[in-house]
């Protein structure tokens, strides 16, 4: 209902200030330009949703065992934390550049970008999940002679799931984002690139409708994520 009230809006406000289409098309606009740019949206919209998740599925592979690691290896907290802090901190926009200069063009940079927007996320949520295991479930296991796998897999995991989760819808949403990032920065496909080519083309409703695509593509993603996060996690 907000969205069909926000699109009455923005339609009655560029038809009643008669703002020119370059400058803000109205929503009818954008959705006769997406009927008839459908083939080639689709197709960028493709490309974006691949680098996206590939670059997420990678950071979360990669993200999980080096969480464990710090959280079993404690002098890693005071050695690798703060390097991963540092890379944080880094803008991403600024390092995409460089990464396509190391790594070449193609699909390689982009997911390169995504991974590094989405692994501190996951890095954290799953450090903080871990680590917030009761003491008293930690004794009970040590009581029962349990090995340090039992422990992981019976208490420390299923206590870490609803933060793992957490950072994992955070850091899809950020994937989706880095793709684009990435794309800005050198391709010929996606809908970043999309964007850049419409724009300076003053092709301004194309721009608008990539990005109602870019939307959805991260709103679906944020809601499939939620839906593995209540396959693993059953509170009845």
């Amino acid at each position: 209902m907000s969205l069909a009230a926000l699109l009455v809006g923005w339609q009655l406000l560029v038809r009643g200030l008669d703002i020119q289409e370059w400058i803000l098309p109205a929503p009818t606009a954008v959705g006769s330009t997406a009927l008839d740019w459908h083939t080639e949206l689709f197709a960028h919209g493709w490309v974006t949703l691949y680098e996206t998740v590939l670059g997420f599925l990678v950071a979360v592979a990669i993200a999980l065992p080096i969480s464990v690691l710090v959280v079993y290896v404690p002098a890693l907290q005071s050695t690798l934390y703060p390097v991963l802090l540092a890379l944080q901190s880094i803008p991403k926009v600024a390092v995409a550049p460089l990464i396509t200069l190391w790594v070449g063009f193609g699909i390689a940079p982009k997911v390169v970008v995504v991974f590094l927007v989405c692994f501190f996320p996951i890095v954290v949520n799953t450090i903080a999940g871990l680590q917030s295991t009761p003491t008293a479930m930690l004794h009970l296991m040590k009581s029962m002679q349990a090995s340090p796998w039992q422990v992981f897999k019976r208490v420390r995991l299923p206590v870490a799931l609803p933060s793992i989760m957490v950072g994992c819808k955070v850091a899809i949403t950020l994937a989706v984002i880095g793709a684009v990032i990435g794309e800005f920065v050198g391709s010929e496909e996606g809908l970043g690139y999309l964007i850049l080519t419409s724009t300076a083309q003053s092709k301004t409703a194309l721009a608008f409708a990539a990005l109602a695509i870019l939307t959805f593509i991260s709103i679906v993603l944020y809601y499939l994520v939620e839906l593995v996060e209540k396959l693993l996690i059953r509170w009845d």
